[in-house]
């Protein structure tokens, strides 16, 4: 046969209604497995495959997510989107990845094109929107779901790990082990992680009676993470600890620390991260670190988002998720601490 083939011939072929084969290529909807398989076997031989665009028109729903993402360099986000687009293909959604840079208007455009597409629902991973945008999202009926991030009076629901608590975590370790000159590399200062992570600590830290020894900014950027790195532990009067803001930026510090510095970790140097991927376990690194549990997070975050796109009268929701401490070699750990 030639030409696009259709529903009505694959009906034809298998002996059943056209709107059997309807219901056999709609997620979600029922049909015996006799006819479904009578269905599937018509439509191999005449090679026919469902018009999911026109099928979107009819239902109102394209069953497509939109999930726009800032940068990918931070091994976190390609493990996690992974799992984010394996979780919503379960669920029969098929998913439009969108980069953005960290800028509101860069940010706010690519929404816009996302919107174009008649997504169901947005997830925004490790991105802010205005909150003139974000309210354009939810008078079109399209709900946003923050993962890895949260925004004041964006009026989303966001899922994230508890980055306050991780952080003050962090600060309490290097307190008990002894450290008196203790630094920080931060993250991008716009993000409600880096902000979040940064309290914690220095809360533990004036919960102690000290205060940072050193702060130099690394923007979650590899290069920037060694250049502050090389500044900050050059000197002197060179700190004996540093909670790096995450751990794609903390392999780089270890990287000067040791090869170009010529320092110890962590006999001269406690380094300790955040995130916990997978090369933070690597004998190369074996990184101290806070576990952002990636699989709950995925969850958490399709299950707000399904729900909302289900029920749009939904409330919306901020999932905080707690984020234990992973003790490994790259910071001194006291003999009497409590993970």
């Amino acid at each position: 046969m030639s030409g696009r083939i259709t529903s009505a011939e694959v009906a034809r072929r298998a002996g059943v209604s056209q709107s059997a084969v309807s219901r056999v290529f709609t997620p979600g909807a029922s049909a015996s497995p006799a006819t479904a398989a009578k269905v599937r076997k018509a439509a191999a031989e005449l090679g026919y495959r469902p018009n999911v665009l026109a099928r979107a028109m009819v239902s109102g729903r394209s069953r497509i997510i939109g999930l726009v993402v800032a940068y990918l360099e931070n091994h976190f986000y390609p493990a996690a989107l992974e799992k984010l687009s394996n979780a919503l293909q379960t669920q029969g959604y098929h998913v439009l990845i969108f980069m953005a840079s960290q800028t509101a208007k860069n940010i706010d455009t690519v929404v816009e094109e996302i919107l174009d597409y008649q997504v169901d629902g947005i997830i925004a991973a490790s991105v802010a929107l205005s909150s003139d945008l974000a309210q354009r999202c939810k008078a079109a009926g399209v709900p946003v779901v923050f993962f890895n991030r949260t925004q004041e009076g964006h009026g989303s629901s966001a899922v994230m790990s508890n980055n306050r608590a991780g952080g003050r975590r962090v600060g309490e370790l290097l307190v008990a082990g002894g450290h008196k000159r203790i630094a920080h590399i931060a993250g991008w200062e716009g993000a409600s992680t880096q902000i979040e992570r940064e309290l914690g600590f220095r809360e533990a830290l004036s919960a102690a009676g000290m205060t940072l020894h050193a702060r130099a900014v690394g923007n979650f950027v590899m290069e920037q993470a060694r250049d502050a790195a090389r500044s900050m532990f050059s000197g002197p009067d060179r700190p004996d600890a540093v909670f790096v803001a995450n751990d794609y930026m903390a392999f780089g510090v270890m990287d000067v620390l040791r090869t170009e510095l010529g320092l110890s970790v962590p006999d001269d140097v406690s380094v300790v991260g955040f995130d916990d991927v997978p090369t933070a376990g690597w004998a190369a690194y074996d990184l101290t670190t806070v576990r952002q549990r990636a699989n709950l997070m995925v969850e958490k975050t399709v299950e707000l988002l399904l729900e909302q796109i289900e029920n749009p009268d939904a409330p919306t929701l901020e999932l905080f998720i707690e984020s234990p401490l992973v003790l490994r070699g790259s910071a001194r750990i006291p003999n009497d601490w409590t993970p």
